[in-house]
């Protein structure tokens, strides 16, 4: 198996979307997706990019991809925040995330960012010890919140 492990390009996005959805049904989510091709496509390659990502390439087929932004820190500075790695099934357990992942600590490292961040769920215990090999920092600390769109719409009605 020979692993390409590249910057994505614009007619990636398809086959990214497509590892998305896989993602979103392995966390037991698979409707909770909405974006689609043409928001990646605005988002990632329109006048103002607000992402970016590698993929992870196997005969022409993308495997693998790594997401990430800026974001930026009132303490820090600037940061990565890496918001997927996410690698097909029959794919898993080659050192794919790895390389995905190394791709995106090279980012963090020429822009000299104080911190490179992502989140994973307490019970994918493939990803914590994934994690747990690379000896992250895990922080019991900080507890995640959101507002959805819909509640960003009704917020001040």
């Amino acid at each position: 198996m020979e692993i390409v492990i590249r910057k994505g390009v614009k007619n990636d996005l398809s086959q990214v979307l497509q590892l998305v959805k896989e993602l979103a049904a392995y966390e037991k989510a698979p409707l909770e997706v909405t974006v689609t091709v043409e928001d990646m496509e605005r988002d990632g390659f329109g006048n103002n990019p607000i992402f970016h990502f590698f993929v992870a390439e196997n005969d022409g087929k993308i495997v693998g991809v790594s997401l990430y932004y800026i974001k930026y820190s009132t303490w820090k500075g600037k940061c990565v925040f890496l918001e997927d790695i996410i690698v097909n099934e029959p794919f898993r357990k080659f050192g794919i995330g790895k390389k995905l992942f190394d791709e995106v600590v090279k980012v963090a490292k020429e822009m000299h960012v104080e911190r490179l961040e992502w989140q994973v769920l307490e019970w994918n215990e493939p990803a914590i010890k994934f994690y747990e090999k690379l000896n992250s920092h895990f922080d019991s600390e900080w507890i995640n919140c959101k507002l959805t769109g819909e509640q960003i719409q009704k917020y001040f009605k």
